[in-house]
């Protein structure tokens, strides 16, 4: 039996994770992390990571990157392993994840869902075979409540394209303030943000005359919960280390 922590236990994704939790038999919540601390009675809510008391084996994480510092101070303290679900981390944020990641347990990915992870298999797949002679663009969609633009699954994406590119690739975000043609060596990345939208993710290679297009759409945020408590009951026992989907799927 996984003992889960839920830090962000009384946000949107935080409720998710505990329905997801309740349907199956190999992990419980033991505890949770919220400014809100008010229970349903299960389990106790706390509002800070360190005022826990309950011993868990796993925590899962969704909440807001301001709180990474906490979390990984946490993990390193207890050496209870880590699952991070929340996104927009920085690039000095990543390396503390990485450094972290060296004395402690640590899973980490832009996105918890399978199918999106499958999706980037088939990119880079896509690449190998078409080579420079595609223009690649990815287009991704989410609500109007997301803050960070674009996504960490739309940079996912073109970081797992570019491990197999011919040559090195730049990211281009903004078109509209130069006048010039599009270069061979750019991906091109477009944030949509509007409505409910949980999220969608589209990949267009084209070419002369042909166009090919790989896409996920996401139908609820349940698919997220699911992968993150997936990753917290593999991640039960784990030596340190980084870990992300390609473990868990492999």
């Amino acid at each position: 039996m996984t003992k889960i922590i839920i830090t962000g236990a009384n946000g949107k994704m935080g409720k998710v994770i505990q329905s997801v939790v309740a349907n199956r038999d190999d992990c419980q919540v033991v505890a949770g992390v919220d400014l809100n601390t008010e229970s349903n009675g299960d389990f106790p809510i706390y509002s800070s990571i360190f005022d826990v008391t309950e011993e868990a084996d796993v925590i899962i994480d969704f909440t807001n990157p301001v709180l990474l510092d906490d979390l990984l101070s946490y993990t390193a303290k207890k050496g209870t392993p880590l699952v991070l679900a929340t996104t927009g981390f920085d690039e000095e944020q990543k390396n503390k994840i990485n450094e972290a990641s060296k004395t402690s347990p640590i899973f980490f990915t832009y996105n918890m869902s399978m199918g999106i992870n499958l999706l980037s298999n088939l990119a880079k797949k896509a690449v190998e075979i078409l080579g420079n002679e595609f223009d690649i663009e990815i287009v991704e969609k989410h609500h109007n409540q997301k803050i960070d633009a674009p996504s960490g699954t739309a940079l996912m994406l073109a970081d797992a394209m570019c491990e197999v590119t011919p040559n090195p690739m730049k990211y281009e975000y903004d078109r509209h303030s130069k006048r010039e043609k599009r270069t061979k060596n750019e991906i091109g990345i477009h944030a949509v943000r509007g409505g409910t939208i949980v999220g969608e993710h589209e990949i267009i290679f084209a070419g002369r005359d042909e166009i090919i297009t790989l896409s996920h759409s996401a139908r609820s945020k349940e698919i997220f919960a699911v992968g993150a408590v997936n990753a917290a009951v593999y991640m039960n026992g784990k030596s340190a280390g980084l870990y992300d989907m390609k473990e868990l799927i492999g």
